[in-house]
């Protein structure tokens, strides 16, 4: 994060993280794990007097590259709600993907995902997004 952003001297930082976690790409899903690093980078970003726009996990029913997981729908949203109260707690500007991007069900629509995979968005799904963060990036320059 140092190398990656505060180096690089940003006015804003958007904080898109949590699929790969929830997902299990390296190792078993710990929240608190993840909580702590999500924190680890707001802290550091305030620290240095960057804006922060953490932003919601987008949806998913599942993990084609994992089906062992089940449906991470609740664990998503556990962390969609963490993010939300840290944001508003911490001065930060949620950017919130989700009314955009779900289906009733808690998953992402699927003419928004990149061959169906119903976990990343397609250049639909980003196009879809795009308003919604640069609104936030507004608005957090602005404040």
């Amino acid at each position: 994060f140092m190398a990656d952003v505060v180096a690089l001297r940003p006015k804003a930082v958007h904080i898109m993280a949590g699929t790969n976690d929830i997902g299990e790409n390296t190792d078993p899903y710990d929240p608190v794990a993840t909580t702590n690093n999500l924190q680890a980078m707001i802290s550091m970003a305030r620290l240095f007097g960057l804006k922060v726009l953490p932003d919601t996990v987008t949806p998913a029913t599942s993990f084609p590259w994992r089906p062992s997981i089940g449906n991470p729908h609740d664990k998503i949203v556990a962390l969609n709600n963490w993010l939300k109260s840290v944001a508003t707690a911490q001065d930060c500007v949620y950017v919130d993907y989700w009314p955009a991007l779900a289906t009733p069900d808690g998953g992402l629509k699927p003419e928004l995902g990149i061959n169906g995979d119903a976990v990343h968005p397609n250049k639909d799904g980003y196009a879809q997004m795009q308003p919604i963060l640069l609104a936030a990036v507004g608005k957090a320059l602005a404040g």
